[in-house]
Parts: structure tokens; C-alpha cells; sequence
């Protein structure tokens, strides 16, 4: 089974907005799979999500910040903190396209124990580090009580406005970056969450260093071992978030 790439312009909400955020510093780093190898993990009534044959494993990083609620001022003490996820990549049965977090890595505590409580997305308590150095960005995180599922990232982002623009057009890095929800299971029911921001500014970047244990915790313990087959970068993006739609209920 083959996907085209979706567009880069997000849908409406098609209901009020509840949570606002900006993502800035995002790296992307992707891997192609075997979408057989992913279908254990998505949410009832959802598949694997698929271009030029394959499914991908994400690994993203960025700094959250600015974060409101209903159309309120920025908190920022419960939202401005490193961000570190391991996602797939879904379509639901009614065509939507999505994102499904297999853990998402915060060093903020509040807002873990509000995001597992609201969408029972799989927050997970961390020590995070987020830096810029001679034109590189840095990450670091290692989640409290498990030092194993840890993560190292550095990336050089590229200021070719050449291969930049081509980045831009690419199917594929469309593909993985014109996500506008995600899937996840809370209370019994797979639920989808729309959100909508401008398209990514995305840029091509180097992958200087990667020491990886986040892939391998959430159940993909060979990814690490090779090289990503995209590296993207973005350096930032607002996004509004709209209430969850609730679709089925397991059996």
C-alpha cells in the first residue's frame, strides 16, 4: 500500500481551540520500517500510515513554550520545557492522517500528570537539556527511574536556501511534518485530536551526534544502530490544539 503526501495546509479545527503552543528548535529525525512492524502499536480503527512502501519511526526534539489555555495569556511556568518524542505515523477509517505517541519525554511535571489525565498520552517525567553552540543545537534528556531510555541529538541546521526550498517540496518530509492530530486511546476509546499551525519552515541539517535510547525503550531497539533516513529541522511553529474526538471503543 502507497500515501501521497498530505497537504501542507492544515484543515480547520472545526471546533474552538483549547491550547496553544509554540515548538521551536524542532529536529526531526525519521527511519523507514516495515509497516508491519508498527501496526501492534497504533490505536484501534487506525493503520499504518504509508509512502513509497514504507512507515517511518520518528524521533523528534524542540523547546515548548508560550503555552495558553481557551485564548488566554501564556503560563510560563506550566508550559516552556524541552520536549523529546517517539511517534508513528496513522490514518484512521475515516481518512484522517495523524501522529501516535509511543512516549513523549518532559521535564516538567505538571504538565505530564495534566496530558496523561486529559488525552492519556504517555508522558514521561525527564531531566532535559536544550542548547546552541557555533551553530549547532544540542539535546539531552533521561527519563527519572529509568536512565536507559536516555537521548543525545546534535544537528547542524542548513542555511541553503537551495536545498532548503527542495527540503520544502520534498513528498516525503511533507509527509512526516503535515500532521495535523493524533491518535492515541484514552478511557476505553481511540480519540483523535486535531490541531492546525502554519506549514513547517523546514530546513535541511546535519546529524553531528546521536546516542539514542528513547527508540529502544518504546519497542524499535535496531533503529538506533543505523542512520536516520531524514534529518529535518524547523525553527519554529505556533500551534492550537482543539478538544479530542472520541471514535471507538475497544473491545
Amino acid at each position: 500500500m502507497n500515501s501521497v503526501a498530505p497537504s501542507t495546509l492544515a484543515p480547520p479545527l472545526g471546533r474552538r481551540a483549547i491550547l496553544r503552543q509554540r515548538w521551536s528548535d524542532v529536529t526531526l529525525l525519521h527511519w523507514r520500517v516495515d509497516p508491519k512492524v508498527v501496526e501492534r502499536y497504533l490505536p484501534a480503527g487506525c493503520t499504518p500510515d504509508v509512502i513509497d512502501g514504507s512507515s517511518w519511526v520518528g524521533l523528534i526534539a524542540f523547546q515548548m513554550s508560550k503555552s495558553s489555555f481557551f485564548g488566554g495569556p501564556p503560563i510560563p511556568w506550566l508550559g516552556d520545557f524541552p520536549e523529546v518524542n517517539v511517534r508513528l505515523y496513522s490514518i484512521d477509517e475515516r481518512g484522517r492522517r495523524g501522529v501516535v505517541f509511543l512516549s513523549l519525554e518532559a521535564s516538567h511535571l505538571i504538565p505530564v500528570l495534566i496530558a496523561r489525565a486529559l488525552f492519556g498520552l504517555k508522558y514521561q517525567w525527564a531531566v532535559m537539556k536544550l542548547g546552541r553552540r557555533n551553530g549547532k543545537v544540542a539535546y539531552r534528556t533521561k527519563r527519572l527511574g529509568r536512565p536507559d531510555a536516555a537521548s543525545h541529538i546534535i544537528v547542524r541546521p542548513s542555511h541553503d536556501p537551495v536545498a532548503n526550498a527542495a527540503i520544502s517540496a520534498d513528498p516525503v518530509s511533507i509527509f512526516l511534518t503535515a500532521r495535523w492530530g493524533f491518535h492515541e486511546t484514552h478511557r476505553g476509546r481511540t480519540i483523535f485530536c486535531r490541531n492546525h499551525h502554519e506549514p513547517w519552515p523546514l530546513q535541511h541539517a546535519e546529524l553531528v551526534h546521536v546516542k539514542d535510547g528513547l527508540l529502544a525503550a518504546a519497542g524499535f531497539s535496531d533503529l538506533a544502530d543505523r542512520a536516520p533516513d531524514s534529518v529535518l529541522y524547523a525553527a519554529e511553529v505556533i500551534t492550537d490544539f482543539a478538544s479530542p474526538q472520541r471514535q471507538k471503543r475497544l473491545r
